[in-house]
């Protein structure tokens, strides 16, 4: 019996990279190391959007520009805030609610190796401490969805998830260079001038849309802790990818920035889509700082 090893090549050419020749080698690559090869890409905060109005307030206010990654539509660049640059990935999810945030996540995270995801956008507010045009910054989620359909009615069994304490301490140093509630001032492209507040606290997370301020997800998010300042679709998604991500490429921690445009009301509309937005993305540029944590990336 022939036997063979090695390479034959009948002709033209050819390119071998990270490849050994000979009998019984082998090649022993990094899933980080075969990604960088594959993309050359790296960001230290990965920004997912979600409306429209969301994503262009982000690529406006961080002077973004569009690039492509694969067969994804990305915006990236470099944001320098305090003497700090800040290499940032977005993208904007296919669709509203809980899926579609996962997969955007998985984006990021295989293609630009963020050490922060944030999840920017609007919110409906439904705490009394909190107006229409301020903004929420929080590393807690409640994601209320859960729950057991019994003859009596629902019965909800939410689920708290808090990003990881360097994310918190991050938060916690913004505020306390800015305050709390932080105080900001924003000139709109029509030369609108707004005050409004930056805030921390827990939000819920769920896939209704809600248009009522006594609402029974509403009285459950009050009971279950008095401090949820306000709700949106898609945070629940962002932390349970986090929760379940693997592999080399770990995200290092999440954060969510919801601009409030309504009061989760029958009055709900979308009227201050636009400003809620803006808000959320100012807030954003300043907390970029805090959210460059150290890593061992050289690329």
């Amino acid at each position: 019996m022939n036997s063979n090893s090695g390479i034959v090549n009948h002709g033209g050419s050819m390119e071998v990279s990270q490849s050994a020749v000979g009998h019984g080698a082998t090649v022993n690559v990094s899933a980080d190391r075969e990604q960088k090869a594959r993309h050359g890409k790296h960001a230290d905060v990965g920004v997912i959007t979600v409306l429209g109005k969301e994503a262009k307030a982000v690529y406006e206010v961080l002077g973004l520009q569009r690039a492509r990654n694969g067969n994804l539509p990305f915006f990236e660049g470099t944001v320098n805030v305090l003497d700090t640059v800040i290499r940032v990935a977005a993208i904007r999810a296919l669709y509203q609610g809980q899926r579609s945030t996962v997969m955007a996540f998985d984006h990021l995270r295989r293609h630009y190796n963020p050490a922060v995801v944030v999840l920017v956008g609007i919110g409906g507010g439904i705490h009394a401490d909190v107006e229409i045009g301020d903004v929420v910054v929080t590393p807690r989620v409640v994601y209320y969805d859960l729950r057991k359909e019994t003859p009596d009615g629902q019965r909800r069994r939410g689920e708290e998830r808090e990003a990881p304490a360097v994310i918190g301490h991050a938060i916690n140093s913004f505020f306390i260079d800015y305050d709390e509630p932080a105080d900001f001032q924003t000139t709109d492209p029509n030369g609108v001038t707004r005050e409004y507040r930056a805030l921390t606290g827990p939000i819920g997370s769920g896939e209704a849309v809600i248009a009522d301020a006594k609402s029974e997800i509403i009285r459950y998010l009050k009971a279950f802790n008095d401090k949820v300042l306000a709700v949106d679709m898609e945070a629940g998604g962002l932390t349970q990818a986090f929760h379940e991500q693997d592999g080399a490429q770990a995200v290092r921690g999440w954060v969510v920035v919801r601009g409030i445009s309504d009061d989760a009301s029958p009055t709900k509309n979308d009227g201050y889509h636009d400003i809620a937005a803006r808000h959320a993305a100012t807030v954003l540029h300043s907390l970029l700082p805090y959210l460059h944590l150290p890593t061992t990336d050289t690329t």
